[in-house]
């Protein structure tokens, strides 16, 4: 597997013959989105432009309401995209090539290099009980139903029980992509948004087998914590060598 870091929570995953897109966020640096109580700077520039991607065959998109997840380039190119796996509201507005999935939902997809692969939907919460800013959703990736070989993508969660329930579900997974940063807006005061490295590091013990590749915790002036202090919380807790750490533009190569 194939992963292309292009910023913020985008990134291409090519494997099995299929060319996957997370959370398009593509407009350029210096944008800034006014919501009710707060904005959102976006502070560097996507590595790619939408007609540098290529074909690409499914876009995951944990959720369409935030435009740190879905900007109006991102949004711009859905259309192009194959087909669009996102949650039922998102579904319900964007239309035409989406497909909502409620919670543990699962659709499957032809994969030339792995017959098919299986999608299911997981449990997110973004932000603290009773202030969530969702619905979101996170991603399992199962190539033909081997578990072992499965990928799971957060999306904007918190670290709680539904993702420790991912873990007790997918017990054997290998790769795991978190979305970090610790986001932090006006609007809901002091509390995260997405998980902060601590939280990361217990999401590291529940699936223990797995490397953790972070994505979603720069290029936007909402985020809280840095590589630097992600890393120096992972060493602390003598697991730094799980992390697998993408750079902007660049194809890591994941197994």
């Amino acid at each position: 597997m194939n992963i292309t870091y292009i910023g913020g929570p985008t990134a291409l995953i090519e494997w099995g013959g299929l060319r996957i897109l997370t959370d398009p966020s593509l407009d350029p640096a210096g944008a800034v989105y006014q919501f009710g109580g707060y904005a959102l700077k976006k502070t560097c520039a996507s590595a790619l432009r939408p007609e540098q991607l290529g074909r690409v065959d499914l876009v995951l998109l944990s959720h369409d309401h935030h435009k740190d997840n879905l900007d109006d380039t991102g949004r711009a190119f859905l259309p192009i995209a194959g087909r669009v796996i996102t949650t039922p509201a998102a579904a319900e507005r964007l239309g035409a090539n989406a497909t909502g999935l409620a919670e543990w939902q699962t659709v499957e997809v032809p994969a030339p290099g792995m017959r098919v692969l299986r999608i299911t939907a997981t449990p997110a919460r973004h932000g603290p009980a009773g202030q969530d800013r969702g619905p979101v959703t996170g991603f399992i990736l199962t190539p033909s139903n081997d578990e072992k070989a499965a990928v799971y993508i957060s999306g904007d969660t918190v670290w709680y029980e539904g993702v420790a329930e991912v873990a007790r579900r997918f017990p054997a997974i290998r790769t795991v992509i978190l979305f970090m940063g610790a986001a932090q807006v006006d609007a809901v005061g002091p509390f995260h948004l997405t998980m902060t490295a601590e939280e990361a590091v217990e999401a590291a013990r529940a699936f223990s087998a797995a490397t953790i590749v972070p994505l979603h915790y720069e290029g936007w002036a909402h985020f809280r914590e840095s590589r630097l202090f992600i890393n120096g919380v992972f060493r602390n807790a003598g697991i730094e060598n799980r992390l697998h750490w993408m750079e902007l533009g660049k194809t890591i190569t994941v197994e």
